[in-house]
C-alpha cells in the first residue's frame, strides 16, 4: 500500500501556497440570496396564470450572447472596465513595482544625452517635479504622472552623481614609463600570463603629470610571494582605454571609467617587489587586500585539487575567478546557452542559502526538545543570510550577485520578523538598490539580462499560481513508490524546461543586441546539464564548509567529475548547434520588447494584454536596421567588408582577433579572407586594374595601396602612407589612411576619405554606400560623438588626435673613435 508520503502531494506538514497577488486583491462582495420564485425579478414582468413562459430558441440565444459581447466592448463599458482594472492594479501594489522602471529610464536617458549636463539642470528638474507631485496630491491621476516624472529625474540625477563620484583620470596617449604601485588583485589567465590590477603610487622615466590612479597590466611572470597588497615596480607600456570596436557596440572606455581603470597595458619585463612596511596601509586597503588574498588562496587550492579546465570552472563557481577558463570551453558554453552558470547569480545564491537552511534545520531536527522551544527556522535563516553575504564578498561583487543577494536577503529578513516576502517586490527592491548605487549598470548586459529573466520567471509562475488557485482540483490518486518518483521526475523536468523557455525568451533580444548571437539548443542543453550543475553547486557548498578543516577533498573530487561531464556535454551540443551569429537588430525593437516585458510581468489583470501590441511591434521591427557595408577600427589599422558567401575581407594578414570576431557576428560572416600582396611591377596586379576588379573581390595590395570591391560595386582603398593617397583618388569610393598627418588629398565630394586623426578623435567607423545611386557619396557613422562625455574626454589628448606622427626615440649619435695623429 502506498503510504501518506507517496499517495498524495500534501500531508499535515504541507504548507498551503498563497499567491502574493491575493494579498492585495479587493474583497469579493457577499453572495446574494437566491431569488424567490414568488417574487419576480425587477427586470421581468410577472407571468400570467395559464400562460407558459416562452422557450428561447438556439438562434435567439446566440443573438443574446452576441449583444452582450458587443455591449462589453462598447466605449462606456470599456472605459469603466479599464478604470476598474487600473484601480485593482494600484491596490495590488503595481505602483511600487514601477519605481525601478522609472529610475532605470532616467539613468538610460542620462547616458543617452549628447552632451554632459551640469549639476544645476538635473537638480532643478528634480525640485520642480517634486513640487508638482506635492501640489497635485488632490488629483490622483496627475499625482501619479508627476511621481513618475520625479522618479525618472531622480534616476538621471543618480547617474550624474555617480559620474561625478567616479571621476576617473584616464590616460590620454600611449606611453612607456616606470610604474610603482600596490597590487589590488591578480588573475592567472588561460594564456599563462598574469593580469594585475594596480593602484599607481608613482611613475618615472618619464614622470606622468596626469597619471591614472589605477591601471590593469599583464606580465609573463611574477615573484612567487607576490599577492594582493604587495608593492611592486616595473617598466610598462601603458595604453589608453579603447572605445567601441564598431558604432553601437560595447564601450570599453565607458566600463573602464566606472571601474576606476585609467589605463591598461603590459610590463616590458617582469615586475619586482618593493620592500615596504605594510602597517602604513590604510584600513580599507588592508581589508580589500585581505579579501583578495583569501580569494587567491582558495582559487589556488581548488585549482590544485581539481586541476585542468574543471579546476578553473570550480574556482569560478566558488570565488568568481573566471580568467583561467580555456577559450574553447567558454565558447562551447556560450553556443549552448549555459554560460550563465559561470556567472554567480540567483541560481548559485539560492542553492547556497537553501543548502545551509536545509542542513541546519535537519541538524536541529535531531534535537526535538531544543527545536520545540526555540525558533530554529529563524536561526537557519540567519545563518543562510550570513552565508550568502560571505559568498557575495568572496566571489566578487557583480550585478547579478548583488541582485540575487538583495532578493534573498529580503526574503530571509522577512522570515526573521515573521513577515511575508513578496517575490516581485523583492525584485523591485533589489533593482532600486542596484540602480541607486551603480546607475551605469542599467545600460549593461548583465543588469538587463539578469532582471529580465528574473522578472519573467516571477511573473510567469505567479500567473500560473493564480490560474491554478481559481480551479477546483480533485485529490490526487494514491500512487506506488515508482509512480510517485516518476511523476516527481517528470514535473521537475517540465519545470526546468519551462524555466529555460521563459528565461531564454525574455533575454533573447538583449543577448542579440549586445552579443549578436543566439543559442538555438539552449533548451536541450539546460535540460541535460542543469541537474549536473545543481549537484555540482551542492558539492561546492559542502567543499566550502569543509575547507577550513581540510576535509574538502572528497567534495572537490566529485565536483571535478561532475564538471568533466558538463564540459563534455556542452562541447558535444556545441558542435551540433546549427547557428550562432545572427547579426544586428534595431534598437527600437529592443525598447518595444522591454515595454512589453514590463507590462506582461507586472500586470495582474486583463491589462497584461496591452503587452501584445508592443511585443508584436518589437518582433516586426527586429530587422529594421541597416548593416554597415564597411567597418573601420579606431586605430585605422583594420578595414573589413562582407564580400558575399559568408566571407569577410580584411586589410591585414593578422587582424585583431577580438575585433574580427565581433565584426563577424555583426555582419553574419563565417570566414576571414586575408589580403593578397603583389610585388610592384610583377604584372600580376596594378593599381590601374582596380576598375576591372569583380564585385566582391577581397583586398589586393600593391604599390602601398590595398584595394577591395564591395558587392555593390564600390571600391575601397586602404593606404598606409598619406603620400600614396593620390593613387586611389581617381576610382575609389572610400579611402582609409592609416596616417595621423594625412588630409583629404582628393578634394572630390564623391570620394569619402577617413584619416587616422578622425578615427582617433571619433572612434571606429561604419560606412554605408548608397545602393540606389552610383553617383551618391558614401556616408559614415562614428562610434563616439562630440562634445565628449567624461569617459571619452581623454581621446583628444592622443598624438593621433592632434595630428602628430608616432613618437620615435631619437637615435643615439654614433661617436667614431679618433685616430691618433
Amino acid at each position: 500500500m502506498a503510504g501518506r508520503g507517496w499517495g498524495s502531494d500534501q500531508d499535515e506538514d504541507a504548507v498551503i501556497g498563497v499567491s502574493e497577488r491575493s494579498l492585495f486583491a479587493a474583497p469579493l462582495p457577499a453572495s446574494l440570496p437566491p431569488p424567490s420564485p414568488l417574487v419576480p425579478a425587477p427586470d421581468k414582468a410577472p407571468l400570467q396564470a395559464g400562460v407558459s413562459a416562452p422557450v428561447p430558441t438556439a438562434e435567439a440565444s446566440r443573438i443574446v450572447r452576441l449583444r452582450r459581447q458587443i455591449g462589453l466592448i462598447s466605449p462606456p463599458r470599456l472605459r469603466n472596465s479599464l478604470a476598474m482594472a487600473a484601480g485593482l492594479e494600484l491596490d495590488r501594489g503595481v505602483a511600487f513595482l514601477l519605481v525601478p522602471v522609472c529610475l532605470a529610464s532616467g539613468a538610460i536617458g542620462y547616458f543617452s544625452l549628447v552632451a554632459e549636463p551640469d549639476f544645476a539642470k538635473p537638480v532643478a528638474v528634480v525640485i520642480l517635479a517634486g513640487l508638482c507631485a506635492l501640489v497635485s496630491r488632490s488629483w490622483p491621476k496627475t499625482h501619479l504622472s508627476f511621481m513618475a516624472a520625479l522618479l525618472c529625474t531622480l534616476g538621471l540625477l543618480a547617474a550624474k552623481v555617480e559620474t561625478w563620484r567616479a571621476g576617473t583620470q584616464m590616460l590620454g596617449s600611449e606611453i612607456s614609463t616606470q610604474v610603482t604601485g600596490r597590487v589590488v588583485s591578480l588573475e592567472r589567465m588561460e594564456s599563462g600570463r598574469i593580469r594585475l590590477t594596480i593602484d599607481v603610487a608613482s611613475t618615472a622615466r618619464p614622470k606622468l603629470r596626469y597619471a591614472p590612479e589605477r591601471v590593469r597590466l599583464s606580465a609573463r611572470n611574477i615573484p612567487a610571494d607576490m599577492t594582493a597588497g604587495s608593492l611592486i615596480t616595473g617598466y610598462a607600456k601603458l595604453l589608453p582605454p579603447t572605445g567601441p570596436v564598431r558604432p553601437d557596440s560595447y564601450d570599453f572606455s565607458f566600463d573602464s571609467y566606472f571601474a576606476g581603470i585609467g589605463g591598461s597595458g603590459f610590463f616590458l619585463g617582469n615586475p619586482k617587489l618593493v620592500v615596504t612596511d605594510d602597517d602604513n596601509m590604510p584600513l580599507a586597503a588592508r581589508l580589500s587586500s585581505g579579501i583578495e588574498k583569501a580569494r587567491e588562496a582558495i582559487a589556488d587550492h581548488i585549482r590544485g585539487s581539481v586541476g585542468g579546465a574543471e579546476g578553473e570552472i570550480a574556482a569560478a563557481l566558488i570565488v568568481g575567478v573566471r580568467a583561467g577558463i580555456p577559450d574553447d570551453v567558454n565558447e562551447a558554453m556560450r553556443r549552448t546557452g549555459i554560460y550563465h552558470i559561470i556567472s554567480i547569480s540567483g541560481l548559485h545564491m539560492a542553492l547556497v542559502a537553501g543548502t545551509i537552511m536545509g542542513l541546519l534545520r535537519g541538524a536541529f531536527a535531531l534535537f526535538p526538545d531544543f527545536s520545540a522551544r526555540r525558533p530554529v527556522k529563524k536561526y537557519a535563516a540567519a545563518a543562510a543570510l550570513f552565508s550568502i553575504a560571505a559568498y557575495l564578498i568572496i566571489s566578487g561583487v557583480v550585478v547579478a550577485a548583488e541582485r540575487s543577494f538583495i532578493m534573498l536577503a529580503v526574503m530571509l529578513i522577512a522570515v526573521l520578523f515573521d513577515r511575508t516576502a513578496l517575490t516581485m517586490r523583492n525584485l523591485a527592491i533589489s533593482a532600486i538598490a542596484v540602480i541607486m548605487v551603480s546607475p551605469h549598470e542599467v545600460v549593461g548586459p548583465s543588469f538587463q539580462m539578469s532582471f529580465a529573466a528574473t522578472a519573467a520567471l516571477v511573473g510567469a509562475y505567479a500567473g500560473w499560481a493564480d490560474h491554478r488557485a481559481g480551479k477546483a482540483r480533485p485529490p490526487p490518486p494514491k500512487r506506488s513508490l515508482p509512480g510517485f518518483l516518476t511523476r516527481k521526475l517528470l514535473l521537475a523536468a517540465a519545470g526546468l524546461a519551462m524555466t529555460s523557455i521563459i528565461a531564454g525568451s525574455a533575454t533573447a533580444l538583449f543577448a542579440i543586441w549586445h552579443f549578436q548571437r543566439v543559442s538555438p539548443l539552449s533548451l536541450f542543453a539546460n535540460l541535460a546539464i542543469m541537474p549536473i550543475v545543481t549537484v555540482v553547486m551542492f558539492l561546492a557548498v559542502a567543499s566550502a564548509l569543509l575547507m577550513p578543516f581540510g576535509l574538502d577533498w572528497p567534495a572537490l573530487f566529485l565536483m571535478g567529475k561532475g564538471l568533466t561531464v558538463m564540459i563534455a556535454m556542452s562541447g558535444w551540443i556545441s558542435e551540433r548547434s546549427p547557428v550562432d551569429a545572427i547579426g544586428l537588430i534595431s534598437q527600437q525593437s529592443v525598447v518595444l520588447v522591454t515595454i512589453a516585458l514590463v507590462i506582461a510581468t507586472m500586470a495582474t489583470t486583463w491589462l497584461r494584454l496591452a503587452a501584445l501590441p508592443f511585443a508584436l511591434a518589437g518582433l516586426l521591427t527586429v530587422s529594421d536596421t541597416r548593416v554597415p557595408d564597411v567597418l573601420v577600427s579606431e586605430d585605422a589599422r583594420l578595414v573589413a567588408l562582407p564580400i558575399g558567401g559568408g566571407e569577410l575581407a580584411v586589410s591585414r594578414a593578422r587582424p585583431n582577433e577580438f575585433t574580427v570576431d565581433n565584426w563577424k557576428r555583426a555582419l553574419t560572416s563565417e570566414s576571414i579572407i586575408a589580403p593578397e600582396v603583389f610585388d610592384e611591377g610583377d604584372g600580376q596586379f596594378d593599381v590601374e586594374d582596380a576598375a576591372e576588379m569583380p564585385p566582391g573581390a577581397p583586398f589586393y595590395c600593391t604599390s602601398g595601396v590595398c584595394l577591395a570591391r564591395h558587392p555593390s560595386g564600390a571600391i575601397i582603398a586602404y593606404v598606409e602612407d598619406r603620400k600614396d593617397t593620390w593613387k586611389a583618388c581617381g576610382f575609389a569610393d572610400l579611402i582609409v589612411i592609416n596616417d595621423a598627418t594625412a588630409y583629404d588629398a582628393c578634394h572630390n565630394p564623391l570620394v569619402l576619405v577617413i584619416t587616422k586623426r578622425q578615427l582617433a578623435r571619433n572612434g571606429s567607423a561604419a560606412v554605408f554606400f548608397d545602393r540606389q545611386s552610383a553617383t551618391a557619396p558614401a556616408t559614415v557613422s562614428f562610434a563616439v560623438g562630440k562634445p565628449y562625455r567624461p569617459w571619452h574626454v581623454q581621446r583628444k589628448f592622443s598624438r593621433e588626435a592632434r595630428g602628430l606622427p608616432p613618437f620615435k626615440r631619437p637615435d643615439k649619435p654614433v661617436v667614431k673613435p679618433q685616430l691618433p695623429q
